[in-house]
């Protein structure tokens, strides 16, 4: 029997509506319990991976009015900034955008995710400008300080994305390794949170949509539309939100071989208003395929499934610095994309809140410090059944779950209200 999301959101209000995580109902159907449209009401679901298709647009008041007429180059912590599209200069007002790729002139393994963390973490920003006159002057800025600062998607929340392996006989530098992909596929990396992300949960976008409420990094925001390269089979999201409302636990920047990138969260809730969006609701991992790609040609190779990736495994990694061998080089201090590891008074350190959990530290370090189970891919190629083990997670599904669970919260207690799409994305 389909519902209205009026409907729903009728029962929300008088406390009569069953709200559960993706998490929760796919654990219910791994049990085989039953499960139908009079069960289940609202799912929440959400991701956290990296996110290139990520820009910020930033206006604020950098100098006294006719100080300068424009500015020609900008820089915020080192990493460059594209000035306009509104020349407010001479008010004393910058006008920036910043692509997520971006990556700094000043440090290596620095990028604008990391200053987007830097800013809602309502740290100084070093802000460098050199005027049209040639003139350079530096001032600092606090995102307290930022009339408008909003943080824009123009290719999020992949239904799914893909494992890589390296096929080819030589080492390759890709965004899609944290340090150098080995060859002759010694190990697999994989993107995608599986049966919780939250286009995997409603893949004919029947409740997400144009104007679709939805949590960006912890900040309340909306859908916009489809993303670049988006198409209805395999269909990514673009959205807003606004910097000033977002928790940096969920964001942050994530060194690769090629440079840094941006790390995002997303958090949507889907009404069961279908006994389709139900059936999209109810596949587990071992149901949703994860293509396997040729790092090297990004050619696909073969397919395995989620279940791969994220049952029976280890979503944090166990960490015991008693056994710590002292190597002359700590491999994962030295490869960590987030700089999560290092020493303090001689004592290994792993800070969980800058973790990403994507358990490349297990597979680098030769003794017992850093241990994880991240699965193995199994597919066949050439005739041939092979099982490559994962080294690198891309995705953080542990954060990923428990941002379902805030949502989940925030519903339940009346915080966060579902709403009706302007527009359907693909009608």
């Amino acid at each position: 029997m389909d519902r209205s999301i009026a409907d729903i959101r009728e029962k929300l209000e008088k406390k009569e509506a069953v709200v559960m995580t993706a998490q929760e109902v796919s654990e219910l159907v791994d049990r085989g319990e039953s499960i139908t449209t009079m069960d289940v009401d609202v799912v929440t679901t959400a991701t956290r991976a990296i996110m290139s298709g990520t820009y910020a647009l930033l206006s604020f008041p950098v100098n006294s009015p006719l100080c300068f007429k424009r500015a020609s180059k900008v820089l915020l912590n080192g990493v460059p900034a594209h000035v306009g599209p509104c020349p407010n200069e001479s008010l004393g007002v910058l006008d920036l955008i910043v692509f997520g790729t971006a990556h700094s002139t000043l440090e290596h393994n620095y990028g604008a995710g990391h200053l987007f963390r830097e800013l809602v973490e309502g740290k100084n920003i070093e802000v460098s400008v050199v005027t049209d006159e040639n003139v350079s002057f530096k001032s600092e800025i606090k995102l307290e300080d930022m009339p408008y600062a909003k943080l824009y998607a123009t290719r999020h929340a992949f239904k799914n994305y893909a494992a890589f392996v390296n096929c080819s006989t030589e080492p390759v530098n890709t965004i899609f390794h944290a340090t150098q992909f080995s060859p002759s596929m010694n190990g697999a990396t994989l993107s995608g949170c599986g049966e919780i992300n939250p286009v995997q949960n409603d893949p004919k976008m029947e409740t997400i949509g144009i104007g679709t409420r939805m949590l960006m990094n912890g900040a309340e925001g909306f859908v916009i539309g489809e993303g670049t390269r988006s198409s209805p089979g395999k269909p990514n999201l673009t959205g807003v939100a606004d910097m000033h409302g977002m928790d940096p636990a969920l964001m942050g920047g994530f060194k690769t071989s090629a440079g840094p990138e941006c790390i995002a969260s997303w958090a949507i809730a889907i009404p069961v208003t279908s006994q389709s969006v139900l059936d999209a609701v109810l596949k587990t991992d071992k149901d949703i395929p994860m293509v396997v790609n040729d790092v090297d040609k990004r050619v696909m190779i073969g397919s395995s499934t989620y279940a791969d990736a994220w049952k029976n495994t280890d979503p944090t990694v166990m960490f015991n610095p008693e056994v710590c061998l002292n190597c002359e080089v700590c491999k994962p201090i030295r490869d960590c994309p987030m700089e999560a590891i290092y020493l303090q008074n001689d004592r290994m350190i792993l800070d969980r809140y800058l973790c990403f959990n994507c358990g490349l530290c297990s597979t680098v370090c030769p003794g017992e410090v850093f241990t994880a189970k991240l699965g193995t891919l199994h597919f066949e190629k050439d005739a041939k059944q092979l099982k490559i083990p994962i080294v690198l997670r891309q995705s953080d599904r542990k954060r990923s779950e428990e941002l379902a669970e805030k949502l989940k919260k925030k519903i339940i207690d009346g915080e966060f209200k579902i709403n009706e799409m302007v527009e359907k994305i693909y009608p």
